[in-house]
This record gives structure tokens, sequence and C-alpha cells, in this order.
């Protein structure tokens, strides 16, 4: 299957889709693929930058359903072709199968097969966000996108989970801490202050520090110092020590709480570098997640120590559901079981049916 020819099985979209190098910053091609594949049915498709948004419906309660298009770089080590899919042993190997071209590929298809067998919601819209940007970069696309949208009901965010409801995820906060001492001669170590030791109080601190609050699915924050700089010569007493402290936060903390409790235990100054990546919940009861439980009822919520694009709908009643597992993502090895590609389309279509028949 090229990404020229029109596909017949969601196997033959998703190895189109795969067949795009579509790097971050480098989606255009591929969301005008998508786009032209979702029109041709009849979809209500709009193009928004390297976005395509889809709808089937009317306006009125809405449910809405995003996965992202770009992918990371290939590594040096593919088995194969990182970006020629390659079937073995009724998997898919290529860069982005699994994270998440095949969510993507799923939940449209799952939105053609409605539109081919007459089926729309007698009240309100599904609505379908194949966004850029999910991997990094200066832009985001589902961040972008959000404006666009009508008031969401209930959203689904397409990330490999082997298709179990995720209902909570892990946020990210990262800081700089600082420490400023005093410079002086090695010689004459009591005229100056180290900044690096300093920052070793710190470190240690951090890493053994402790919280009251603990979430059902996620735990607690954890808090890990990933980079330490600190000298200029080895005769010259410090007065400089910056170290950068990665924090993987929970709903039941938000973060400038987090950052409040950590300055009141370090020496060091703390500057924000990033907290926009909260973190995000949804409820038992939820509409969502009870349809997701209909359509499938061995389902087991669980949270997730990654984050995604569900960031950006924190403020929305949200799974994050997708085939594959996520150990896979990034990987060499990365690829996707075809019978689990069509089975995610099958159970996207009945999570769907079942949140408009909700009450």
């Amino acid at each position: 299957m090229t990404s020229t020819q029109t596909p017949r099985t969601v196997e033959d979209l998703l190895s189109a889709m795969v067949a795009f190098p579509s790097i971050t910053g480098q989606e255009a091609e591929i969301a005008s693929y998508v786009a032209a594949v979702g029109g041709a049915v009849g979809l209500d498709v709009r193009r928004y930058d390297d976005n395509v948004l889809f709808k089937l419906g009317q306006d009125g309660p809405t449910l809405f359903l995003n996965s992202h298009l770009d992918v990371v770089p290939p590594s040096s080590d593919h088995p194969y072709p990182p970006f020629t899919p390659t079937v073995v042993d009724g998997e898919l190997y290529a860069r982005g199968a699994v994270d998440a071209k095949a969510s993507g590929a799923a939940m449209l298809w799952a939105l053609i097969t409605l539109v081919q067998t007459g089926w729309k919601p007698s009240s309100g819209q599904v609505m379908l966000g194949l966004t850029y940007g999910e991997e990094g970069g200066p832009r985001n696309g589902m961040h972008d996108l959000r404006p666009h949208l009508p008031p969401i009901d209930g959203a689904i965010v397409g990330e490999p989970t082997e298709m179990q409801p995720c209902v909570a995820q892990k946020g990210v906060l990262i800081l700089r801490g600082v420490a400023r001492g005093k410079t002086a001669h090695a010689a004459r170590h009591t005229q100056g202050k180290n900044a690096i030791s300093m920052a070793m109080r710190d470190v240690e601190r951090l890493h053994t520090m402790t919280f009251d609050r603990h979430d059902t699915y996620l735990g607690s924050p954890t808090v890990n110092v990933t980079v330490i700089e600190g000298g200029t010569a080895h005769n010259v007493i410090p007065d400089r020590c910056t170290f950068m402290i990665d924090c993987r936060t929970v709903p039941v903390y938000d973060h400038d709480e987090l950052i409040e409790q950590l300055s009141h235990v370090m020496e060091s100054s703390l500057e924000v570098v990033s907290k926009r990546l909260i973190p995000a919940a949804t409820p038992p009861g939820a509409r969502i997640l009870e349809a997701a439980c209909r359509a499938r009822p061995d389902a087991v919520p669980f949270g997730s120590p990654t984050a995604s694009d569900w960031v950006f709908l924190a403020d929305v009643p949200t799974i994050k559901m997708g085939p594959g597992l996520s150990q896979r993502s990034h990987t060499a090895h990365e690829r996707m079981s075809i019978a689990a590609l069509r089975e995610a389309t099958e159970q996207y279509q009945r999570t769907i049916k079942a949140f408009f028949d909700h009450g």
C-alpha cells in the first residue's frame, strides 16, 4: 500500500500513513493525505495549518477524538526501512506504527466505517482532530486546534494503551535550581562559599523528599535532579552551580503548590523552566469512561506516567486509549499488530455509539 492509493482497510490506511516521514515539523503531506481520505467518504473536513479536523453529525453534545501525525526521528538500528511499512508475522514495522499513527488510523477508519454504514449521532457530533507537533518543537497542534473546537462533552486521546482506558496521567514540571556562592582561591576556601556544595545539599534534600497526598492511580509526585553544572577551574571556589529538576506530577497537587513546597526545603533559588504540562484525571462515572467500559466489558482503568496532548483537554472528561504497547514507542522495533489494529477500530466504533446512547 502506498500513500497515493485509496485505502480499502484500516491496515491499508496505517501503511499509507507510516510511509510519510512526518517528523515533527514535517506534517504537511500526511495532513493533506488524511484530509483527502476523509473527504472522499463524505466526512466534513477542515484544515487548520497542518491540523485536520473531521466531523460527523450536527452541533450538539460533542465527543472529540484526537491523535497526532508527527513522529520522532528514526534511529540507526531499525530492522527494516523505518518509513517503508513492512509486515512480518502479522505485525507492521515502521516508525510511528505504534506512536501514534495506529491510533489515528483506527480512529479515522472508525469514522469512515460509520459513514459507510449510514450511522451518525441522533443528537450531537463526533469530531476527530489529527494534529501536529505532539512530540516536541516550538508549536503544539492540539494547543492550536483547541480554540477552533466547540464545547466538548468527552474526549479520547489516542496513544498506545492496548485499548485499555487510561483515566489519569502525570504532568511534567521542569525547574532549575540556582545555587549562588562566593568565589575564592581554592587554597583559601574559607574566604569563599562553594556553590557546588550548596547544590549537593539541595540535591540530597530533593531526593529524600516525601509528600503527604497520594493519587489513587498515579501515587505521589516524583522529583529527580537530571543535569548539574558548576565550576570554572580546579583551583577556584565556584560561586554558581545550576541543576535541572524533573518533577512528574499528579492531580492531587497543582504545580504552583509543588514549587512552593520545594522552595521551602532548598538553599538554592528556583526558576520555572516549564509548568505547562499539568497532570490530568477523569473521575469515575464520567460519560466517556462509562462508554468505554460498555464497549469493552473487561476494561481496567489505569493511570499513566507519560504525558500526552491530554494536557490540552485537562478541563474535559477524557480518557487516553489506543492500540499498541507503549513500551514499543520510539524504539527501533516499533511495530503494530494488524489484528489489534482491526480490533481497535471496532472498539472505537462501539465506544462512540455507547457515548451517544448515553441516558
